[in-house]
């Protein structure tokens, strides 16, 4: 009976997450390592799983958006925008309602603002490009990791520094690795990944 053929490096993950990442900016950073005779299994997982993501451009947006207004410069806290819905693995973008609190009487005469002003009035989100994604093979929660002390800059990079984000932050397999060895956390397998 032949082995099943499992996917190389470069091809698209099946992710779980909210969004439609472009085909060409989704790398796979991890899969189960393709069959390669003689070679040991940590050679190939070292080779496939633990090299960090490229950093990205900026995405387009909807509607232009500075962190660096926001966070850096009006030390708005991430939490007021971006809430950690239950079970807390993911953190939401929020409603143009939300940014309506301020910009009802903020900047009004801004067509972005317009844009966001009419979708608030409309009840409609507006359809972010995601900028970070985690594979559905990972198990990971944002509460766990800000309740136990992290900071979304560990992961995220410099966002109060940003006009525009993009990706920066390292969340491949290694970077996680070496976080935790760092924070010395486990780094046994099912403590991220279910077994198979």
């Amino acid at each position: 009976m032949a082995a099943p053929e499992h996917p190389s490096v470069g091809q698209v993950v099946n992710l779980r997450r909210i969004g439609n990442p472009p085909a060409a900016s989704l790398e796979r950073s991890c899969s189960h390592p393709p069959r390669v005779p003689n070679l040991p299994l940590k050679l190939v997982f070292m080779l496939l799983c633990l090299r960090p993501v490229a950093a990205q451009e900026p995405r387009p947006q909807p509607v232009a958006f500075s962190h660096k207004a926001h966070a850096g410069t009006l030390k708005l806290k991430c939490k007021m925008c971006h809430a950690n819905p239950d079970p807390g693995e993911t953190m939401g973008i929020a409603a143009p309602s939300v940014c309506m609190q301020c910009h009802s009487a903020i900047k009004t005469d801004s067509p972005d603002l317009q844009k966001l002003a009419a979708a608030a009035k409309d009840n409609r989100p507006l359809t972010w490009s995601r900028v970070y994604w985690i594979p559905s093979y990972v198990n990971f929660s944002h509460r766990t990791h800000l309740e136990t002390g992290n900071q979304c800059e560990e992961c995220h990079g410099k966002v109060a520094e940003r006009d525009k984000l993009a990706r920066e932050g390292n969340i491949s397999m290694g970077g996680c690795m070496a976080c935790h060895q760092t924070k010395k956390v486990s780094i046994d397998c099912g403590y991220c990944h279910e077994p198979r």
